[in-house]
């Protein structure tokens, strides 16, 4: 289960510091995702027999499992290996199990639930003994059952028995139906959105290791919530469908679980995380054109983390920290680049919108564009001079400010440009009097435009650019 997948060609490491890459470049990234899962998964079985761990062979047994489900149904294999929850239990199960104290214990009773689940998906039948723990056993990329009588703790024999669209699920005496598409009696399913063909992310509420900070996420949602999640998210793939065709084709290869986080006052929160590759987690979305920019931020960070985990682009770190116009705390050059990108992709995404919204919106996405095109530029600049940059990563860098160039090279009006100036502003200001005097950082000087390609300022809004997406 541990084939060496193809390295990232030239052309695609280009196409993604352009800013872009779509299916292919993640396609290619996918494929070292799972395959670092699948080493992961061998590595907690090896780990944990080097260790002595009691649950070793249950955790051998699970893994042999798996092999013997993938030359009969490689699909239900790649389905759940490729879940982001699981890639995520088995990084903090391989570092618990190498020692490594930050990390979570192992959860090895984990390992037999991925067969399990595995097992449902292919339908085939079969018997395993699991270690449990607590009330409930989750199902990854399923849903969850709850244990007869809060059953929990010690090991169970768990029998899988294909029955029709349900699998009942067996443990000793009592038996639970599951169906991915529907609750039942001792079952929660995960939600779903089939949104179009080739689209349809599921809606994690339940998973334990759906987002590695437990305060951050929200409890399960209700019918109505979910409603409004649905309907959030066709209207956002009608908007990149229409508009964003490189967008929409990266976020249906990468995206396939939404992770509900609590609510802000003001804005949306969204993240994505290194561990759970193929998970966006996101606060209740409040309309299809912000969950759509949402999107298109967040994919950025998916790509670009994707690629940092086959090619090193930052030294190691040496505790400077710089400015970023869109943080209010400094930050190392890994980090910075990581925001260059997003934001790259936050001003690609508003100048598609130019011409294409009108009134508040409109103006909001002329000066969204402005700020964040020449954002990105200058911390292009600081990363340049940094000397934090391998030689791949400065590559990387300059295909970017090559994007950016362009982008500045557009017409922006007097009015949008001049808000986007003052934000700008008021947040460098703002930062340098957060973070006066603190050793390793340099303060934020200069403007927000690049000397002499601020793109050519016109005297009203309808001299904008409009040019639009091909």
């Amino acid at each position: 289960m541990t084939s060496t997948p193809g390295r990232v060609s030239d052309a695609v490491f280009a196409e993604l510091a352009a800013g872009g890459g779509g299916a292919e470049a993640l396609r290619a990234l996918r494929a070292f995702q799972r395959w670092r899962t699948r080493l992961l998964v061998r590595g907690v079985v090896e780990e944990a027999k080097a260790a002595g761990h009691q649950h070793a062979d249950l955790a051998s047994h699970a893994y042999d499992l798996l092999e013997e489900l993938e030359t009969r149904a490689k699909d239900a294999i790649d389905a759940v290996l490729g879940y982001p929850a699981a890639g995520a239990w088995a990084w903090r199960a391989y570092q618990a199990l190498a020692g490594d104290t930050r990390s979570d214990r192992a959860d090895l009773g984990r390992l037999g639930a991925l067969a399990l689940a595995s097992a449902i998906r292919a339908g085939v039948a079969c018997e395993i003994r699991v270690p449990l723990s607590g009330g409930t056993l989750m199902l990854p990329s399923l849903g969850e059952i709850t244990l007869p009588g809060g059953a929990g703790g010690g090991t169970a024999d768990i029998t899988v028995r294909p029955d029709g669209e349900d699998t009942e699920v067996r443990l000793g005496r009592s038996a639970v139906r599951v169906n991915p598409s529907g609750d039942g009696t001792g079952w929660r399913a995960l939600g779903r959105f089939p949104v179009t063909e080739g689209f349809g992310p599921a809606l994690d509420d339940l998973d334990p290791y759906r987002w590695p900070v437990d305060r951050d996420v929200a409890p399960r949602l209700t019918a109505g919530q979910r409603r409004t999640w649905g309907e959030c998210l066709g209207a956002a793939w009608r908007i990149l469908a229409a508009g964003h065709r490189t967008v929409a084709d990266e976020v249906a290869s990468a995206v396939t679980v939404l992770v509900p986080l609590r609510s802000v006052d003001f804005g949306q929160n969204s993240a994505s995380a290194r561990e759970s590759f193929g998970a966006v987690a996101l606060s209740e979305p409040r309309s299809g054109l912000g969950l759509a920019a949402t999107f298109a931020h967040e994919i950025q960070h998916v790509k670009l983390t994707a690629l940092i985990d086959m090619v090193d682009l930052t030294v190691p770190d040496d505790g400077r920290r710089y400015y970023a116009p869109w943080r209010p705390d400094p930050r190392p050059a890994s980090g910075l680049l990581q925001g260059a990108y997003a934001f790259m992709g936050v001003a690609d995404f508003w100048r598609r919108r130019l011409g294409r919204e009108t009134g508040a919106t409109a103006f909001r996405a002329r000066v969204e564009t402005v700020r964040w095109r020449e954002g990105a530029y200058l911390v292009t600049g600081t990363l340049l001079r940094s000397g934090c940059l391998t030689e791949r990563g400065e590559e990387f860098v300059a295909g970017m400010r090559r994007t950016l160039e362009a982008m500045l090279g557009e017409p922006a009006d007097l009015a949008s440009a001049a808000q986007a100036h003052r934000e700008a502003e008021w947040h460098r200001d703002t930062w340098n009097r957060r973070n006066a005097g603190r050793a390793g950082v340099a303060p934020a000087a200069g403007s927000c435009r690049p000397p002499g390609r601020s793109g050519q300022v016109s005297g009203g809004s309808k001299s904008q650019s409009t040019r639009r997406p091909s």
